[in-house]
């Protein structure tokens, strides 16, 4: 814990020292943004002082001998390519720019929000390649472009400054799961290797004990003390509406399964105590996208949010 109590510290110097509204932090314009720029704190490290991963290289399952059954992945399926990107390597990066065949997308996770997201690496025609800007808002890392150098909210899938200002990122389906999970669903899957080209501890995690600590390092727009902090959420958007299904509330419901209606839709959400994941479907049994977060994190994105409470 001695690091948590660091990262606190810092954190907490970092918000007095940068509390007061400014036009550029870590070297980014942040005049016109679309949230408040006295919202936009330094996290502590520079622009890349968390580098991304721009050539990852991959092992088969067979090979990733690294790997642990009850470690956290993220997981993508895509043009019959299946990789997963285990969370002891992005918590030391939190983006990796991939291809999927021909087509770019990149992949992303936040450790203070517990949210892992992929998307397509375009938008507005324009083909973007992505680091890590050194800033968040409502404690979710903010991504950067380096074509143009706009901040791009990771869960709000948008920029949020910058010259594409109101642009947004397309979300694709994304698995946020256990190794074993995962393994045993694609024995083909391909693994993130640890040979990153960086001189990382991959085998210690350094926010280790955060998941279970109630405090969050950061100041959000909003707070609920409806479910604890750090507890995990499925979070979806359909029709411009949003909910929450906590594990808690999941857990509660005889097959791990739920039938309901979001925005007009039918859905079906799926739950998987043992391996903590889920995922949603529409009425035509196909996957949406959708989040797993740390209850705050959804909740300070979505004060509006509905959430999904099991009958008693």
């Amino acid at each position: 814990m001695r690091w948590l109590t660091t990262l606190f510290l810092t954190g907490a110097l970092l918000l007095a020292a940068g509390a007061a509204p400014a036009q550029t932090r870590n070297g980014f314009d942040l005049a016109g943004a679309l949230v408040p720029a006295d919202e936009i704190r330094a996290g502590g490290p520079p622009r890349d002082g968390i580098p991304a991963i721009d050539r990852p290289r991959f092992v088969k399952a067979s090979e990733a001998r690294f790997m642990r059954g009850d470690d956290r992945v993220l997981g993508v399926v895509r043009n019959d390519i299946v990789k997963a990107y285990p969370v002891r390597i992005l918590n030391w990066h939190e983006i990796v720019n991939d291809r999927f065949g021909d087509e770019p997308i990149v992949v992303t996770f936040c450790p203070l929000c517990g949210t892992g997201m992929a998307y397509l690496s375009a938008s507005g025609g324009r083909q973007l390649r992505f680091g890590v800007s050194g800033l968040l808002y409502n404690s979710d890392v903010l991504l950067y472009d380096r074509e143009t150098e706009s901040l791009w909210s990771q869960i709000m899938a948008q920029a949020v400054s910058g010259p594409m200002k109101g642009a947004r990122l397309t979300s694709i389906v994304l698995a946020h799961t256990d190794w074993a999970d995962w393994r045993r669903r694609h024995p083909d899957t391909l693994v993130l290797s640890t040979d990153t080209g960086f001189a990382r501890d991959y085998a210690r995690n350094p926010y280790a004990g955060y998941a279970e600590d109630s405090r969050i390092m950061f100041p959000v727009g909003a707070r609920s003390t409806r479910y604890p902090p750090k507890e995990p959420v499925i979070g979806v958007e359909v029709g411009g509406r949003f909910k929450a299904y906590p594990f808690v509330e999941l857990a509660r419901v005889a097959g791990g399964e739920v039938r309901d209606s979001l925005g007009g839709q039918t859905l079906t959400v799926r739950f998987d105590a043992e391996a903590r994941t889920g995922a949603v479907f529409d009425a035509q049994g196909r996957e949406l996208p959708s989040l797993i977060a740390f209850w705050f994190a959804w909740y300070a994105f979505h004060e509006d949010t509905e959430v999904f409470q099991a009958k008693k």
